[in-house]
């Protein structure tokens, strides 16, 4: 089998892939920690509009090193900018906008999804983040969920399941998941593979899968930039 670290994604990589789908103008929240970084990923005369569930809609780039503005952070507690026409809001307005499906698509981490489409991106285990946050509001509230992460654990366990085994964020939720190796949609109650590393083969990919990768008649390459 292929030696996955040596031909495996960084996270910048899998996080540019997904940007890739964000459409012009769309209203987009993004989840705490790795999948942020998706933000620095804009396809170019693409600018999407991103929001934060502590009250911001329309913040811009990291403030350069020194020029933090503290006051202005977003739901990960860390610094941003505003763009033109950035507006702020109430927590609960914020978590209407949510729940009312007024954001176009949520990009949230993972540590397992279903060929399903179940999402459990949470845990009250030792290191573990207590609480759910706004994940749960998220996954029903936004009109697409993706997922960056990836494709397997820490322990080389596939992320990638037949059913989730941790405590469920969603059900049926997320559509489609980006990967350190492959993207894969999620259609009717399968995992339907649409991009792989050229150096991995299907064979070896579906050995690191916890369930079947459906195939239609042309995979696609998974082809980035170095970052």
């Amino acid at each position: 089998m292929t030696q996955i670290d040596d031909i495996k994604l960084s996270n910048a990589q899998i996080a540019w892939r997904a940007a890739q789908d964000i459409d012009d103008g769309a209203y987009v929240n993004l989840g705490i920690g790795f999948p942020e970084m998706v933000a620095r990923y804009q396809r170019e005369g693409c600018q999407a509009i991103y929001h934060t569930e502590n009250g911001i809609l329309d913040f811009g780039a990291p403030p350069a090193p020194g020029e933090e503005d503290w006051d202005l952070i977003n739901a990960g507690k860390k610094a941003v900018t505003l763009n033109p026409g950035a507006s702020f809001f109430h927590h609960a307005d914020s978590f209407a906008m949510v729940r009312g499906g007024h954001l176009d698509v949520a990009i949230l981490g993972a540590y397992e999804v279903a060929e399903t489409g179940d999402l459990a991106n949470w845990s009250t285990g030792r290191g573990g983040v207590p609480a759910v946050g706004g994940a749960m509001d998220l996954v029903h509230g936004a009109k697409r969920v993706a997922v960056i992460t990836d494709h397997l654990t820490k322990k080389g366990d596939p992320k990638l399941v037949s059913k989730c085994s941790l405590p469920l964020t969603g059900v049926g939720c997320v559509t489609r998941v980006y990967t350190s190796l492959a993207v894969v949609d999620i259609e009717d109650g399968h995992f339907v593979l649409r991009e792989k590393l050229p150096a991995i083969s299907l064979d070896d990919l579906q050995a690191l899968t916890g369930a079947t990768l459906h195939t239609t008649d042309t995979v696609g390459d998974l082809i980035v930039p170095e970052l």
